[in-house]
This record gives structure tokens, sequence and C-alpha cells, in this order.
């Protein structure tokens, strides 16, 4: 992303005569240093928040140089902290300390290419002579560091993750020592409140004569269990058969649970007394996505984007359980012809899963609307209502009718929802999947020469899997920036962190179910295969480009009808500015109308 970094006051943004500051201009700042700079965030000091670590990477990679900038003064701090390029992290522990995950000057790498060391490291002294305070296994997914400003004080804290979903949380003492909590090895850290650890639970856990099911928001108040004392464990929030917790926000005075109800946004405002924790629902329209734009310590209010398929984004100023609206995106088309839907289709083994349909409302149900189904299933990561992207409306206003799939891997119905298509269940992911291809058929919508299927990443092995394992559904696939030798994608880059969700290769007993679905092992030449469309980026140092390139010769020696893009710049996103995200979604549009308005 390139573009500005600009900043107003609250009351500003509300008023009549906006006016904005600008922080950085990163085209500018790219052109000055003839750097392909691509913006990758900034972590600021609380709670002032005007001096910033800025993370900027060359042509849209993970690894990222860090420098200090001075909001107040408008410049980078010269002399100040500062990070050659490489996978990183860091928090503010005070303007003169930072807490540091890096492999650079004395620091080391896991297998996954990220850093193993937490240092403390001082204003003015190398880097080499900060102090190391942890040390994660080589084999680790991540090690982060977590400091955390409240207006009670600061509480800095070490986070070690064997895998995406277990770890390990250190509360680091005022002398340098660290004191693992006694949490679940499965919890999902999401903050602290009030002297309070607010976490998400995978699994159930019986504690301190409390039991709390999966998927619930619970809290502890950290002395207890710095002392292992764990008698203080209390619920938030449950989740229901159909309601799930997604992501937490914490501000100055409550905590804020979004929730999902039918793969539909919910927000409820948490907050403690004497009697254990107060729920009132937050005042926001149904049947859509939201998502925390801005919450902090310091504040009281918070920033909610909502959005729906067919309506643009509006931001919601959230004070208590009120809400109202503050600001909202144009419409970027007119959605008056077109609807929403929610279906379901049954799985191989009996399940309904869920799927959104955004069509016109008079298209014709005789199986020739050509169809794009959108999925990705995996990490725990749900697709929600959000409103379309220039693809998908392009799409829509040449005739075709778009579907997003809530398969299982995914986060929308909680961990259950996860955890039923993980490792040896992955293969229920690619099902469910083939379940609403069959769906949109029956349904008389569409029918497999007109329906495409469409992911990115782990997406992208979604399509591949679906596309070896039922050719016959489709009329065209399109596989981005995807994994599909899923024999060797632990050696590639941060393919190793990913063992928790598909499992390790080099395992036999793993390996057998792997290779089950591998896209790359299972491509035949004997297949009739729809035409595939593999698109991937140069600068990905996340998912190697050689899935992409090696699955894309493969398949063309076999004789497949396969068309291969791989941007120079990007990284995973596979697209570092919004020119080149917009020759992609050409590319990817002009191809699925070539291939799904055929004549059947």
């Amino acid at each position: 992303m390139r573009g500005i970094w600009r900043r107003t006051s609250l009351e500003n943004y509300q008023s009549n005569n906006l006016e904005w500051e600008t922080i950085i201009d990163l085209d500018a700042l790219a052109k000055a240093e003839d750097q392909n700079w691509v913006w990758k965030g900034a972590d600021c000091l609380a709670p002032d928040f005007n001096r910033c670590m800025i993370n900027l990477s060359r042509g849209g990679a993970d690894a990222v140089v860090m420098r200090e900038y001075d909001i107040e003064r408008g410049a980078f701090v010269d002399g100040g902290f500062f990070l050659e390029e490489e996978k990183q992290n860091i928090d503010w522990i005070d303007a003169n300390r930072l807490l540091i995950a890096s492999p650079l000057d004395g620091g080391s790498k896991n297998t996954s290419g990220y850093a193993r060391t937490i240092r403390i490291w001082e204003r003015g002294t190398p880097l080499a002579d900060a102090r190391t305070i942890f040390t994660s296994e080589e084999t680790d997914a991540f090690t982060f560091p977590l400091v955390i400003h409240r207006p009670e004080g600061v509480e800095i804290f070490v986070s070690r993750a064997p895998d995406f979903f277990h770890q390990t949380l250190y509360h680091v003492g005022a002398d340098g020592t660290l004191k693992a909590l006694p949490l679940p090895d499965d919890v999902n850290f999401q903050g602290l409140y009030k002297g309070r650890i607010i976490a998400l639970l995978r699994s159930g856990w019986d504690a301190g004569g409390q039991s709390a099911p999966a998927g619930a928001a619970v809290s502890l108040p950290l002395d207890q269990l710095l002392a292992d004392d764990l008698s203080g464990l209390e619920i938030l929030a449950a989740p229901t058969e159909t309601r799930a917790i997604e992501n937490i926000a914490i501000s100055r005075d409550a905590v804020y649970i979004s929730m999902l109800d039918q793969v539909r946004g919910r927000l409820i405002k948490a907050q403690h007394d004497d009697n254990g924790w107060v729920q009132s629902p937050v005042a926001l329209p149904e049947t859509g996505s939201l998502s925390v734009v801005s919450s902090g310590h310091y504040n009281r209010q918070l920033l909610i984007n909502f959005e729906r398929f067919l309506e643009p984004d509006s931001l919601f100023l959230v004070e208590g359980t009120a809400a109202k609206v503050i600001n909202a995106m144009p419409a970027r088309f007119d959605s008056a012809d077109y609807q929403v839907n929610q279906h379901f289709a049954i799985s191989d083994d009996g399940t309904q899963i869920p799927y959104f349909l955004i069509v016109h409302k008079n298209a014709p149900m005789d199986g020739s609307t050509p169809t794009i189904l959108y999925g990705y299933g995996g990490f725990e990561i749900s697709l929600t209502p959000s409103y379309l992207s220039p693809l998908a409306i392009e799409w829509l206003k040449q005739g075709g009718a778009y579907a997003v799939a809530n398969i299982r891997g995914g986060g929308e119905f909680g961990p259950r929802w996860h955890k039923a298509a993980l490792n040896e269940n992955r293969p229920r992911a690619y099902e469910d999947f083939a379940a609403i291809a069959r769906d949109l058929a029956q349904s008389g919508l569409t029918s497999p020469a007109h329906l495409g299927i469409y992911g990115g990443s782990n997406g992208g092995l979604l399509t591949g899997a679906t596309m070896v394992r039922n050719p016959e559904l489709f009329g065209a696939v399109v596989s981005a920036v995807p994994l599909l030798d899923m024999l060797r994608y632990h050696k590639l880059l941060a393919g190793a962190s990913w063992i928790g969700e598909y499992g390790d290769p080099d395992i036999a007993e793993e390996r057998a179910w792997i290779e089950t679905y591998s896209p790359y092992q299972n491509v035949k030449a004997k297949a009739d295969y729809p035409p595939v469309f593999f698109t991937t980026s140069t600068r990905d140092d996340r998912v190697h480009p050689g899935h992409a390139r090696k699955m894309a010769a493969k398949m063309i020696e076999q004789g497949h009808d396969v068309l291969y893009y791989e941007n120079i710049e990007g990284g995973h996103a596979g697209a570092a500015n919004l020119k080149q995200r917009a020759m992609r979604d050409a590319l990817i549009l002009v191809w699925f109308l070539q291939e799904l308005k055929k004549d059947a």
C-alpha cells in the first residue's frame, strides 16, 4: 500500500470543515529515497502516540525496515532507533527502550524465518549489546514481544507460539525475569483490562471451580496468575450453537466482544463490577459485518467499521452502548437490482455449510449464469459480509453471480468449525466447497461449465485441491499466491509455521494424510481439468512463488490448459499498489468472463 499517512482529531473528523495533517507522504518518500516503499504500519508509544517505529517494505514483502519517526517534528529521528530489513517486531517499553524480536545483530531465526530472540534495546546502544531475555525453540512458529500500556501502568509479556494455535504467555518482571502464566496451551491471549488477563479459549477449561467452554471469552486477575492461583477465572461471554466470539477490543473502561451469529456481526460491551461481568448489547445494525477500527487503553470511545455486501462501509462512533454513524464511503455502484441471500449446502458428512450468494434479482434459473465461488477455509479466518470488491462488482455488472463460502477450517462458528478441518480432517474443507458447488448447480442458477472457483493463499490451496479432487464441478479455477506442494511446504519460507494447521510431512503418519490431497502430487496427465489460472508474486516471502511455478509447469507439461501470471513485486498480497491490484483483478475478471461465458 502506498499513499499518505495522515491524522485529524475526532472532533474535526465529525465537522463540516474537515482538515487533515499529512504525517508521511509515502510516494514522495519512495521517490526521494529511490526505494519502492510499501507501507506496513507503525508502532507508536502510548499515551501520546507521537513517537513511532515506521515499518517500510521493499515491494510489499513481509520483511520490513523499521525507522523511528517523530510526528510532532514531522521527521525521522536522526540517530534514532533503526533496523535494517528483516521479519521483525517491536513494542515500546518507554521512550528509550524497545522490546524487540529481530534476528539482526546477535539475534537468530527459527525454521519459519522469524526471530527467536526477545531483547530489551536501550536508546543509544548497539543492538548487538541489547539484553536477551528469552530465546524460543528453533522449531517454534513465532515469538512476539508484547507491552501493554494502560492508565494503571505498564505490563510486559513475551508470547512463545510453537504453532499458530498454541502459545505460552510469559510475564516479564521489573528485573527482567520471566514467569510462565498457568493458562491452557491453546489459549488465545487478547490483552489486559484493569489488572485482568483477557483470553479466548480454543478448548474447554476447568479451573478455580469454574468450567468454561471452548470458544468462551474469559478473564483472570494477573496477580493471581503470577501466584499460580486460578480461583479468579470468570466468563465474559460464551458461544452458542450459532454464535461464535470472533474478536476482543479493550478500551479504558470496558471490554468489547465481537460476535458472529450465523456469520452476521454483533457487538457486546462487558464491564466488571463486584458481581462479575455485566454484558450490554451495542446498538449496531444487523445482518452485516463489523470490525474495530480504533480502540485503546486510554480511550473510552471506539470506532467501528460496518459493512454489507451491497452497502459501502459506514464508520460508527461507539460510546458506551450507543453508536452513531460519523462517516461513510460512497457507493461504488447502483446495487438496487441485486440481492443477497444466505443458503446452506449439505456436505458429505451431513453438516450444513452456509454460503452467501449475491446475484441479480432477475437472474435466469436455467443453469446459464456465470458464477464465481470464493473461499478460504483455514486458520480460524471467517469470511463475513463485506462490501464487494471492484472485481466482484464488475462481475455482477457482466451478468455474473458471486458466492462466498463459509466452509469448515474458518472461524465462522468458533473453534469447533476450525478444528473440524484441521490436520487429518483437512479434506472436509474441500468436501464443503464441493458441496456448495453442487448446491449452486442444483439450484438451477448455474452449471459446472459456468461455475468458477477463486481463492488465495490457503484459499489457493483450496481451489487447487478441489480442482484435483472434483474437476467435473467447475469450468474455471483461479489459484492465487497458493500453497500447492504440500509435501514440501514446511521447507519453504514461512511454511514451517503452518504445521499446526496442516501437519508435518516429515512424520510418516501425517505425510500419509497430506499426500492424499496435495495438488502438486495428485495432478494427473490423463485427467480432464478445467482451465486454471495461477497468480503469484516474486516478492512473496511468506508463501514461496515456487508453489505456483512448479504446479503451472507440471500441468503445462501434462498438456492442461494453464495461464500463469507472476507480478515481480507485491509480496503475499500479490500487488504493491492500487494500479497493480487493478491490473491483476482485470486479468482474473477477463479470464473468468472468457471461460465461464462460453456455451456449455
